[in-house]
């Protein structure tokens, strides 16, 4: 089977990158996407390429949008990247680790928690530094007992490491249908119950209260969503996020003051940030 294989160049990756993939993945045919430095590899069958299409999303995308168009050698892509995704180590501050693999990389047992994720169009494989530091919180944060929100879930790993560590309910949330079925086939992997939804924070209401809330998203929609998540939380609850840059901390943390939660920890890596805010009792 021949692919096409389209190379876009972005002058702001951050949140732009993961816009394109969803683009791409869920309005078009796009299967596969490869992060590079300064953009992105994507990646379409050759019956389903149509350089029109293509086109009106680089017309249309908030930002300039430079691509370049390949066809590819006819060889098993599936294979190819399969060979190329590595698994990932999670080392946190308190000691647990975390091995995050897809189902072709080896099991480990000299590991704490091992997290199986079939590695698709979904976000979350703990390659991108948010998913890194917000397992770490959810390796080392305790779970027993607690009622988990995770908000805009994606795979559902965080929410699947959570249930692994004691949490009796995970709810995940995702606006995207095909996360949803990701999430759903990675928890059925794991052993795990994730109570998957498709929709956004507007699904808080008839979701009950939680113990904790994980939210790896985007700086605006956190902003945005925030209040929301402070209506979802018992007293003393937990709110867990990242998906920012180390610039944006200050609002972040001045909007989680203004709904009466303050700041107990925080991580940075490779100029990402994740915090850790904890609500009155």
């Amino acid at each position: 089977m021949r692919y096409i294989e389209v190379t876009f160049t972005l002058d702001d990756t951050g949140v732009f990158r993961d816009m394109l993939v969803d683009t791409l993945g869920n309005e078009g045919p796009y299967e596969s996407f490869v992060e590079t430095d300064n953009g992105l590899k994507a990646y379409v069958q050759q019956g389903e390429f149509d350089e029109a299409y293509l086109a009106a999303v680089a017309q249309a995308f908030p930002l300039p949008l430079k691509y370049t168009v390949k066809e590819m050698e006819d060889r098993d892509w599936n294979e190819e990247w399969e060979r190329q995704h590595e698994a990932v180590l999670v080392h946190t501050d308190a000691g647990p680790t975390v091995w995050v693999r897809a189902p072709f990389h080896p099991h480990r047992t000299d590991v704490d928690y091992e997290v199986i994720i079939e590695p698709k169009m979904s976000f979350g494989t703990a390659h991108h530094p948010t998913t890194y530091m917000m397992l770490g919180y959810v390796a080392e944060t305790p779970m027993n007992g607690c009622r988990v929100l995770d908000m805009g879930c994606g795979t559902a790993v965080l929410g699947i490491l959570a249930k692994m560590r004691g949490a009796t309910e995970v709810v995940g949330i995702d606006i995207d249908d095909w996360a949803y079925r990701n999430a759903m086939e990675n928890a059925a992997t794991n052993h795990v119950a994730v109570d998957c939804r498709v929709g956004d924070a507007s699904l808080l209401p008839q979701c009950g209260m939680f113990d904790i809330v994980i939210a790896n998203i985007n700086r605006n929609i956190l902003m945005r969503d925030m209040p929301l998540y402070r209506k979802a939380m018992n007293p003393g609850a937990t709110l867990l996020l990242s998906g920012f840059y180390e610039a944006d901390e200050g609002a972040l943390i001045d909007c989680g003051n203004k709904l009466g939660m303050t700041l107990v920890g925080k991580k940075n890596r490779e100029g990402w940030s994740a915090l850790q805010l904890k609500l009155k009792d």
